[in-house]
């Protein structure tokens, strides 16, 4: 019989966990051989199903086997031109308090 549990109790969330490339290689290989399903790789891993499913997916993507999403070198170009657009932002808005300080400096 299915219990409904309490609605105000939430499971604890497990720290978040850091994995090398190396792992994440040897988890996505395993999947691939076809001897366990990616459920049963997740669980004797102690990971999570979502976590192997996107390191997978994103393995595909590096390899060229899918192409519906960025692979890792255009994920690290795209973040490198986000914070150096971010960075440049930041020196756009600091000449333009500066220019308007000595604008009124100077009058």
């Amino acid at each position: 019989m299915f219990m409904m549990e309490p609605v105000g109790k939430k499971k604890p969330r497990r720290p978040r966990r850091a994995f090398t490339p190396e792992f994440k290689a040897e988890i996505v290989e395993l999947c691939r051989r076809g001897d366990r399903s990616l459920g049963q790789v997740a669980r004797d891993f102690d990971l999570t199903e979502t976590a192997v499913r996107a390191w997978v997916r994103q393995a595909d993507l590096d390899a060229g086997v899918r192409t519906d999403g960025m692979t890792s070198a255009e994920r690290e170009e795209l973040a490198a031109l986000r914070a150096e657009n971010r960075r440049l932002r930041e020196d756009n808005e600091i000449l333009k308090r500066a220019t308007a300080f000595f604008a009124r400096e100077t009058r």
